[in-house]
């Protein structure tokens, strides 16, 4: 009986002593945490990367008085990168990117690879390409929007017109 009062003053006493020191270091990690009369500069690059592979960049200086409330602002990114006075942030966002918006297209290349063009097919620069398809297979009316070119808007245009095309693949037969 005696033994266990004294295994449970001992650990009721450790237990105190651990907490006081937890209470502590939070009371000096707040205060380290607020920069009192020098706020500190920080340049911040926020990178989004796109579902369609697009990567956007912005660059910000920020003035910091409270790592808090940094941390708060930021705290639907993840930080991938700092040193002294950069810190590079990134977000994976769950939609085409702005351009694809904007002035995206699909198309048909000439070698039959269903493309994602900047501005209408004939015209324009080739942002991203995905897989052949078997023009044989098909409808007339497709072919001619691919060639004519299929403006993106949305996620879920991009996403309808991906799945349609996937089943035109030309597969490479097994050798």
């Amino acid at each position: 009986m005696k033994t266990r009062f004294l295994l449970f003053s001992t650990v009721f006493l450790f237990s105190l002593i651990g907490s006081y020191s937890m209470i502590t270091s939070i009371g000096h990690a707040k205060a380290s945490s607020t920069f009192q009369n020098h706020p500190k500069q920080f340049h911040i690059v926020l990178k989004r990367i796109y579902l369609d592979g697009e990567i956007s960049e912005e660059n910000v200086e920020e003035t910091v008085w409270s790592m808090e409330d940094f941390w708060s602002k930021y705290d639907k990114w993840q930080l991938a990168d700092k040193n002294s006075n950069t810190l590079v942030f990134t977000q994976v966002v769950d939609d085409i990117s702005p351009l694809l918006k904007t002035n995206g297209y699909f198309g048909i290349s000439t070698e039959g690879i269903l493309t994602i063009y900047n501005g209408k097919p004939e015209k324009s620069n080739i942002i991203q390409s995905f897989f052949q398809i078997d023009l044989k297979k098909l409808e007339s009316t497709q072919q001619k929007h691919l060639r004519k070119g299929i403006p993106i808007k949305t996620k879920d245009r991009y996403v309808e017109v991906l799945e349609t095309f996937k089943n035109y693949t030309i597969l490479e037969e097994a050798k």
